[in-house]
C-alpha cells in the first residue's frame, strides 16, 4: 500500500468525535471557539482541464462549493476543521493544503530587493493560527489511527507466522511545540502516539510469562522513546516551497522561497530542512495572485491502487476524471481495451463497485501487470475488512484491442488512454491502429446510449480518424490535459443509433 494511500485510509476511519476530541486535546484554542467552529480554506491541485470534475466530487460529497483558480490545475472551498478525514477521500485531487491567507491583486515592487523585503515582512503578518491548528489535527489524526494500526497488528501475530525474523518500526511524526501558543500540555508528551514503537511478532502462542516481560521491555521502550520525542518536538523542521507561473515578477521562485523562509525561521525559530522537514510551507505565485498554505499531503494522493509499474502508467487521478466524465451508471459494463497497468479499471472499480470492470491488453506483461495490480487490490480490501469473500467487480484479459472477444453492442462504455506514439507504439502505426479500435469500439458498445473517453497526445491522427466514423461516434466534449509534460487531450464520444450490422463496409 502506498503512502498516501495509507494516510487516507488513517484519515476515513477516524471519527468525527475523535477527530474533535483529537482536536481539543493537542490543540490550545481560546475558549470561544470549538473545533467544528473552525472554518478553513482548503486547496487542491488536481490534473489540469479536471478542475470542474474536481469541484462537482467536492460539492457531491462534501457539500462545499469550489473556486477554480486561475492558475490552472487547483481549486480552493471552505470546509469545517472536523470533515478533514472527508477530504482526504477525495479521489480528483492529487495534493491538499490548508490557505494561511489569499491575496488576489498583491502589488509587487517592481525591484527584486523591494519585492523579496515584501516577501519577508508578510511572512510576519500572516494569521497562522487556524492553520497550523489544522495542520496539528492532519498529523495526529494519522498518529492516531497509526496506534490502532499497530494494536490490530499486535492481535494478529499470534494467527500468523511471520516469514522473516525481525520487528517491524513505523516512523512516527514528530509533536509539535505549538508557535501559537507556545507549548504542548504535558498530557500530549506521555502519550504512546508520540512514540516510534517497535511491534514484536510472535512465532507462536506464548506463554504468560513470555507475554508479561515482553510487556515490560516494549513500555520500557516506549518510555525511552518518548523522552527523545520530548526532546525532538523543542524545535520542527521545516520548508517553503515555492511555486510561481508569469512573467512580470523581478525574482525567481528560489528567491522567493529563500527570502520568504528564512523570514518564517525568524518568526517561528524553526529549523530549515530542505528534506527532512515538519512543515511545508507552500507560496504559490500566479501574476499578481499569492497564495500561502501548509502541506497536508506528504506525497500525491493519486499514489493509489497501482504497485506494479509499467512505461506509461496513468496516474489515478486522471482516470477518476475520465471515468467521471462518462457517469457509469449502475449494472453499466466499463471496459479498458488498451489497460496497459489497469489504472482505469482498478480507479473505476474502487469508486463504482455497481458496474462491471474489464481490462485487456494485447501485450502479455501488460495483462500480468493488471492482474498483479488487481491481486494487491483486494488483498488491502480483505485486510482491512477482514473478510476473506471480499472482492471486486473487475477482471483482466489478453486480448487484441481491433478485434476484442465481446458480443455486439454489449458494452456500455469504453475508457482507455490511446498510445501516444512516443513510449508505445509510433506515430506512423497509430494512423491504422486508430481507426481500427475505433471501428471495433463502435461494434460492441450499445448504439444510441454507449460512450467512449479516449486520451491521446496525437491529435492530429485521432482527428482524421474520428472524421471517417462519424457515422458511429460523435464527439460530445473535450479536454486538454498536461499527461507528463504532454499537451494532450480527453475526448468524450457519444454511440450514434446506427445499428451494429455490415459496419465494416463503412470502412
Amino acid at each position: 500500500m502506498s503512502g498516501a494511500e495509507e494516510a487516507g485510509d488513517m484519515l476515513s476511519e477516524v471519527t468525527l468525535n475523535d477527530a474533535c476530541e483529537t482536536l481539543s486535546e493537542n490543540c490550545e484554542v481560546s475558549p470561544d471557539t470549538k473545533p467544528k467552529d473552525i472554518i478553513v480554506t482548503i486547496g487542491a491541485t488536481v490534473p489540469t482541464g479536471f478542475e470542474a470534475t474536481a469541484a462537482d466530487e467536492v460539492q457531491e460529497k462534501l457539500g462545499s462549493k469550489s473556486r477554480i483558480s486561475k492558475d490552472r490545475g487547483k481549486i480552493y472551498f471552505e470546509i469545517p476543521a472536523i470533515r478533514l478525514p472527508q477530504v482526504h477521500q477525495l479521489r480528483s485531487v492529487d495534493n491538499l493544503f490548508v490557505v494561511v491567507q489569499e491575496f488576489k491583486d498583491y502589488q509587487f515592487k517592481e525591484t527584486k530587493e523591494d519585492a523579496l523585503k515584501d516577501l519577508e515582512d508578510l511572512a510576519k503578518k500572516l494569521p497562522w493560527t487556524d492553520a497550523l491548528e489544522v495542520w496539528k489535527l492532519n498529523t495526529n489524526l494519522k498518529k492516531r489511527k497509526t496506534r490502532r494500526k499497530r494494536g490490530n497488528q499486535q492481535g494478529n501475530s499470534k494467527k500468523e507466522k511471520p516469514k522473516e525474523d525481525g520487528c517491524e518500526q513505523e516512523a512516527v511524526g514528530k509533536e509539535m511545540d505549538d508557535p501559537v501558543q507556545n507549548s504542548l500540555e504535558a498530557a500530549e508528551i506521555q502519550d504512546s502516539e508520540c512514540t516510534d514503537e517497535k511491534v514484536p511478532l510472535d512465532e507462536d502462542e506464548q506463554s504468560d510469562p513470555k507475554e508479561e516481560l515482553a510487556s515490560n521491555d516494549e513500555n520500557k521502550n516506549e518510555l525511552e522513546d518518548c523522552k527523545k520525542c520530548e526532546m525532538d518536538s523543542e524545535t520542527l523542521k521545516f520548508r517553503v516551497t515555492c511555486n510561481r507561473a508569469g512573467d512580470k515578477h523581478s525574482f525567481k521562485s528560489n528567491e522567493a522561497a529563500r527570502d520568504f523562509g528564512g523570514a518564517v525561521q525568524d518568526f517561528f525559530q524553526w529549523k530549515a530542512d530542505m528534506t527532512n522537514f515538519d512543515v511545508e510551507v507552500l507560496l504559490n505565485i500566479h501574476n499578481n495572485e499569492v497564495v500561502v498554505g501548509i502541506a497536508l499531503t506528504e506525497e500525491s494522493l493519486h499514489r493509489r491502487n497501482i504497485t506494479h509499474f509499467g512505461p506509461t502508467t496513468l496516474r489515478s487521478t486522471l482516470a477518476y476524471g475520465m471515468l467521471r466524465l462518462c457517469d457509469p451508471q449502475p449494472a453499466d459494463i466499463i471496459i479498458d481495451p488498451m489497460c496497459g497497468t489497469g489504472a482505469i479499471p482498478i480507479e473505476g472499480a474502487a469508486e463504482w463497485p455497481n458496474c462491471y470492470h474489464i481490462a485487456g491488453d494485447n501485450n502479455p506483461q501488460a495483462v500480468k501487470r493488471t492482474a498483479n495490480n488487481i491481486s494487491s487490490l483486494l488483498k488491502q480490501i480483505r485486510s482491512k475488512e477482514s473478510s476473506i469473500s471480499a472482492g471486486k467487480p473487475i477482471d483482466s484479459i489478453q486480448w487484441d484491442s481491433c478485434s476484442l472477444p465481446l458480443r455486439t453492442g454489449s458494452v456500455d462504455v469504453i475508457v482507455t488512454d490511446m498510445p501516444f506514439g512516443k513510449r508505445i507504439g509510433s506515430k506512423k502505426k497509430n494512423w491504422d491502429l486508430y481507426p481500427s479500435c475505433l471501428m471495433e469500439m463502435g461494434r460492441i458498445c450499445r448504439p444510441k446510449t454507449g460512450r467512449a473517453v479516449l486520451l491521446t497526445q496525437d491529435r492530429k491522427c485521432f482527428a482524421k480518424a474520428l472524421s471517417k466514423m462519424g457515422h458511429l461516434w460523435r464527439k460530445s466534449h473535450t479536454i486538454w490535459v498536461n499527461v507528463g509534460g504532454l499537451h494532450a487531450a480527453v475526448y468524450l464520444l457519444k454511440r450514434t443509433a446506427e445499428k451494429n450490422e455490415d459496419l465494416r463496409s463503412h470502412w
